[in-house]
């Protein structure tokens, strides 16, 4: 089951904003060189996609320890290990 932040990610026609960003010279070089190695028409497609992989996978990492907190608060207040698992089992379908 998708969450409602990921369902809005999915959204074609989502509100954006400009930002300014200041990046080294060279550093854009190098994304205008890779770019089009990568799929990218330009520079700043690839930008976005490296900010959205890592805003992903930091995103998930923080997901991740909030379910072990739970998990081990729970645990703690005398939850086994069989309906913990369950329960995460139950989330994932």
């Amino acid at each position: 089951m998708l969450s409602e932040s990921i369902k809005k990610r999915l959204t074609k026609d989502r509100p954006t904003t400009s930002i300014t960003l200041r990046i080294p010279v060279d550093v854009v070089e190098s994304l205008k060189s890779i770019a089009p190695h990568k799929g990218y028409t330009g520079y700043q497609t690839l930008l976005k996609a490296y900010i959205s992989e890592g805003l992903r996978r930091d995103e998930a990492a923080h997901n991740d320890d909030a379910v072990e907190k739970l998990k081990k608060a729970l645990k703690k207040r005398g939850v086994s290990d069989r309906v913990l698992n369950e329960a995460l089992r139950d989330l994932a379908a």
